[in-house]
């Protein structure tokens, strides 16, 4: 829609988990690493946590991405589901027969099967569950369960656990002590800060083929972090609709005016400043 008034080859904006956008802070690149870890070998459970929006799904896809050994892996990306549904959907994830799902019995039995008869060589069997906090008790537990399919010496799955920070709260519970006690690694992403919020517009801006500067002003930058509370996901909403904004105003960069009308329009307007630190100039945004 805008991409040529801006000199864009794609959209910079979309909401999609794609990792060629993704910005590697600190705090990120230790989750990444985290991640890598848990994927490569048979870790147990790992959990990672952040609040909604702030780039927990495209770090799985990086992760998943990077490996470089083949893999079994099942992501679940919605996990409201009944016992018998997260069975099927495993059964059929893992390429189980298609009996397996008909029983917990015959399914726990295909999987261990399947998980000791996997050579080293075709690399890990991995259990992905997004949005984690939405798992019901009874879910968690069967996901204890499929923790303890090991042998002496090793973990035959590993499961990765990702959600918001309500999910590590219910961790806490004394009635799910003892999935919390499986967790081997753990790793959190929080919001942006301000120099963060401006690379990870300028990073996102560069992929899509043009220069930052030509886009947005530095106060509008400031203006999208204070706006936005560093929330990625809410920087890249604010972002979008700034540009289409401004292609509709002919103006080219987008300024701090164009963006507070685009988040009253979005009802994004915070009565205060989130952060009192100020974005810095850049001159590129991978370095950040």
């Amino acid at each position: 829609m805008y991409e040529q008034f801006y000199g864009l080859q794609t959209r910079p904006f979309e909401l999609s988990p794609d990792p060629r956008f993704l910005l590697l802070t600190p705090r990120h690149r230790e989750a990444l690493s985290t991640l890598q870890y848990a994927l490569s070998g048979r870790r147990g459970v790992t959990l990672l946590v952040g609040e909604a929006g702030t780039g927990k799904t495209t770090l799985i896809y990086a992760a998943l991405e990077s490996l470089e050994t083949s893999r079994l892996t099942v992501f679940l990306s919605n996990p409201a589901l009944t016992r018998d549904e997260f069975f099927e959907f495993l059964a059929d994830g893992f390429q189980m027969p298609a009996e397996a799902a008909g029983s917990k019995t015959r399914f726990l039995l295909c999987l261990r099967k399947l998980l000791m008869e996997r050579p080293p060589e075709d690399g890990v069997a991995a259990l992905v569950i997004d949005e984690a906090q939405s798992l019901s008790d009874a879910l968690l537990e069967e996901v204890r369960l499929l923790a303890n399919i090991e042998t002496a010496t090793d973990k035959l799955l590993s499961i990765i656990l990702v959600g918001q920070p309500e999910v590590a709260d219910r961790l806490n519970q004394p009635s799910l002590r003892q999935i919390k006690q499986r967790v081997g690694l753990r790793c959190a992403l929080a919001p942006l800060g301000a120099p963060e919020t401006a690379a990870y517009i300028a990073t996102r801006v560069e992929v899509a083929g043009a220069d930052w500067s030509e886009l947005f002003t530095l106060s509008a930058i400031q203006t999208i972090y204070e706006q936005s509370g560093g929330i990625p996901r809410t920087i890249s909403v604010i972002c979008d609709n700034s540009l289409v904004a401004g292609f509709a105003l002919d103006r080219r960069p987008v300024d701090s005016d164009i963006v507070l009308e685009v988040c009253r329009d979005l009802d994004l307007v915070r009565d205060e400043p989130t952060r009192t630190a100020t974005v810095l100039p850049l001159a590129g945004g991978r370095g950040a």
